[in-house]
C-alpha cells in the first residue's frame, strides 16, 4: 500500500523512481571503465545487454516495489556499462572521416528508441497489466543486440594493444580502404610502442598517474567537462518531465501533455539526424558552439514565459470556490480577508492538504475555485466542464513555452546531444581509454542524477522560471568552456588526436580550418 507521504509528495516520488535507474548507471559507468581494458569493448556490450534484459525481466515480473526497484538497478547497470562503450567500440572500428558520423548514428538509434517507446507505452496505455508490458518489452531490444555482438569482432585497437596483432590486422583491412589500411597499422603501432616505452607503462592505471600525464589530463577535462555541462543544460529535465513542465506551462491535460512530449521525444531524434550529417562537415567545435548559443537562447525564451505564466495568473474566486461546498481548500479558508489576494499559483502551492485549481468554464483565464486535490474534486470539476489544474495555471503564453521547449531541443541534440559522447570516444590515448571513457560516462550519470533529483525540487521552491534561467547561466559558462578546452578532433586518426593534445594551446579560432602545416606538425611533436 502506497504510504500517505508519497501520496501528498508526487513529486518527490517522480524524482526517486526516475532517479533509481540513473543511480545504477553510475556504478555500470564506473565498472564498465575497468571491463573495457580489461575484457574488451564486445565483452563489456554483452555483459551490460545480459544486465539490462535480467532488469527488464525482473521489472516485468515484480510482485512488490522493492523488486521493481531491483529490477531498474539492473537495467541501470546495464545502461551506464553501455553508454561509455558503445561510442568507444564504434570509435575504434571506424574509418576516421566518418567516425563522427557512425558515432552520432548511435545516438539517432538512442533518441529514435525514446521516441519509439513513447509510441509503445501509448499503445499500451489499454492493455492489461500495462505497466508490466512497458518495462517486460524493453528487454526485447537488449536480447537481440546481445545476439547480433555474437557475430561481430573485438575492437581492433584494443587487439592489437593486448597483443593480438594479426587479429587486429585482419579487421582493420576489412574496415578500411586498401590504400588507407597500411598507414593505420602503422600509426596503431607506433602508438603502442610509444606506450610501452613510457616508464611506468606496465604498472597499474591509476588517478596519479592518469592526472600526471599531459595529454590524458587534457583529455580527461574537455571530456568530463562536456559530460558534466551535457547535463547542466538541463536535458534530462525535458526528457524526463517533458509532461510536467507542459502541465506548468498551463496545459491541465495529461493526454494533451503526453502528446506534446511524443513531439519533443521526435524533435530529439531528429536532431540527432542533423548531427550525422553536420558532424564530420562542420566539425565537433562549431556543432557545440552553435548548439549552446540555441541553448542559452531558448532557456531565456522558457525562463521569461513562466514568469509571465506565475506572475499573471487567474484570481481565486470566493463565489466559484464556495460553489463547491465544504471542499475549499484549507489554507485558503483559514486566510480569511487577505484571501482575496489569492491567485491560482498561491493556491497550488498549499500544501496542508495540497490543492487545485478548477478554471472558469466561461474562460479558463477568469476567476476560478481553489478547491481540495484529489480525485473528487478532479471528477466534480470536469463534470462543471472546467479545467482542474495541479501542477500548472492557465496561461495565455503556454503556447510560447512549447516553442521554447522545441527551440530547445533542436538545438541541444545535434551538438551537446551527441559531440560529448563522440569526443569522449576519440580523446584519449589507446591505453587509457577505457578507464578514461569510464570516468566521463561516471561523471555524467552523476550530473544525470543530480538535475533529476533536483529539478521538481527546485521548481516547488524557486518556481520554474528561475529553475530555467539557472540552466541558462550554466549553459553560458559551458559555452566559454568548449571555446576554450574543448579541441577539434575532426578526421583526425585517433592516433594523432594524442599528438595534438600533447602540443596544443588554447585555439579560440575554431572557425579557422586547421592547414596541412599545423597538422604534419602536431604529428611531428
Amino acid at each position: 500500500m502506497i504510504s500517505r507521504l508519497w501520496i501528498r509528495r508526487p513529486y518527490y516520488r517522480s524524482e526517486s523512481i526516475v532517479s533509481m535507474a540513473v543511480a545504477g548507471a553510475i556504478v555500470g559507468a564506473a565498472v564498465g571503465g575497468w571491463l573495457n581494458d580489461r575484457y574488451g569493448r564486445r565483452t563489456t556490450i554483452l555483459i551490460a545487454d545480459f544486465l539490462f534484459f535480467i532488469g527488464a525481466v525482473i521489472m516485468a515480473a515484480a510482485p512488490n516495489p522493492s523488486l521493481l526497484i531491483v529490477g531498474r538497478v539492473f537495467v541501470g547497470l546495464g545502461v551506464g556499462m553501455a553508454s561509455m562503450t558503445s561510442p568507444l567500440y564504434i570509435s575504434e572500428a571506424s574509418p576516421a572521416k566518418i567516425r563522427g558520423a557512425l558515432v552520432s548514428t548511435n545516438g539517432f538509434l538512442i533518441t529514435g528508441g525514446q521516441f519509439l517507446s513513447y509510441l509503445i507505452n501509448l499503445a499500451f496505455t489499454k492493455a492489461p497489466g500495462t505497466w508490466r508490458w512497458m518495462l517486460g518489452i524493453a528487454g526485447v531490444p537488449a536480447l537481440v543486440q546481445f545476439i547480433l555482438m555474437l557475430m561481430l569482432p573485438e575492437s581492433p585497437r584494443w587487439l592489437y594493444r593486448k597483443g593480438r596483432e594479426e587479429e587486429a590486422k585482419a579487421i582493420l583491412r576489412k574496415i578500411y580502404p586498401a590504400e588507407d589500411v597500411e598507414a593505420e597499422i602503422q600509426a596503431l603501432k607506433e602508438s603502442v610502442e610509444i606506450e610501452i616505452q613510457e616508464k611506468g607503462s606496465s604498472e597499474k592505471i591509476n588517478f596519479v598517474k592518469l592526472l600526471k600525464t599531459k595529454t590524458v589530463r587534457r583529455g580527461l577535462i574537455a571530456g568530463v567537462g562536456l559530460q558534466v555541462f551535457q547535463q547542466f543544460v538541463g536535458i534530462n529535465t525535458v526528457m524526463y518531465y517533458s509532461p510536467t513542465i507542459v502541465q506548468l506551462a498551463g496545459y491541465a491535460s495529461n493526454q494533451t501533455a503526453l502528446l506534446l512530449s511524443l513531439v519533443t521525444a521526435g524533435l530529439n531524434a531528429l536532431g540527432s539526424i542533423v548531427s550525422i550529417y553536420f558532424i564530420d562537415r562542420t566539425g565537433r567545435k562549431k556543432l557545440l558552439v552553435l548548439s549552446l548559443c540555441g541553448v542559452i537562447i531558448s532557456l531565456g525564451v522558457l525562463s521569461a514565459v513562466f514568469h509571465e505564466t506565475t506572475s499573471h495568473s487567474p484570481a481565486v474566486s470566493a463565489a466559484e470556490t464556495a460553489s463547491f461546498g465544504g471542499y475549499t481548500c484549507p489554507d485558503y479558508s483559514s486566510a480569511g480577508s487577505s484571501g482575496g489576494n489569492w491567485d491560482c499559483m498561491k493556491c497550488l502551492k498549499a500544501s496542508s492538504p495540497d490543492c487545485g485549481f478548477c478554471a472558469s468554464s466561461t474562460n479558463k483565464l477568469f476567476p476560478g475555485a481553489c478547491l481540495i486535490s484529489n480525485n473528487t474534486m478532479k471528477d466534480a470539476c470536469h463534470d462543471d466542464h472546467k479545467l482542474w489544474y495541479t501542477r500548472g495555471c492557465p496561461s495565455k503564453y503556454g503556447w510560447l513555452a512549447l516553442i521554447g521547449l522545441a527551440l530547445y531541443i533542436i538545438f541541444f541534440s545535434p551538438g551537446m546531444g551527441t559531440v560529448p559522447w563522440i569526443v569522449n570516444s576519440e580523446i584519449y590515448p589507446l591505453r587509457f581509454r577505457g578507464v578514461c571513457g569510464g570516468i566521463a560516462a561516471t561523471a555524467n550519470w552523476i550530473s544525470n542524477l543530480i538535475v533529476a533529483q533536483s529539478f521538481l525540487s527546485l521548481t516547488q521552491a524557486i518556481g520554474t522560471s528561475w529553475t530555467f534561467l539557472i540552466f541558462g547561466v550554466i549553459s553560458v559558462v559551458a559555452l566559454f568552456f568548449v571555446l576554450i578546452f574543448v579541441p577539434e578532433t575532426k578526421g583526425l586518426p585517433i592516433e594523432e588526436i594524442e599528438k595534438m593534445l600533447e602540443m596544443r594551446g588554447l585555439q579560440l579560432k575554431f572557425w579557422k580550418k586547421r592547414g596541412d602545416s599545423e597538422l604534419k606538425k602536431s604529428q611531428n611533436v
